[in-house]
């Protein structure tokens, strides 16, 4: 299935270089595929991993390992930011 993972931020630099303009790439994922799984493989640190959202919709820590997504989802992802 195909989804679209969205990285801000710092994070875009976890994207292929070519993607990171746009912080966006289109992937083809197994269907069932979770939260969790489907950011292992670009090597994200857990503790960057701050505001997961799915078509909008927060996805708590607590649930990313268990969390599937479907066909034409979006995956979007937020480092702890501050500000002053």
């Amino acid at each position: 299935m195909h989804i679209t993972f969205k990285l801000y931020a710092s994070l875009t630099d976890y994207l292929p270089a070519e993607r990171r303009p746009g912080n966006a790439i289109e992937l083809d994922v197994a269907a069932g595929a979770s939260v969790a799984e489907i950011i292992a493989p670009f090597n994200l640190p857990l503790k960057m991993v701050h505001l997961v959202l799915i078509n909008g919709h927060f996805v708590p820590p607590d649930q990313r390992a268990s969390r599937t997504l479907a066909e034409g989802d979006v995956l979007a992802i937020w480092p702890p930011i501050a500000g002053g």
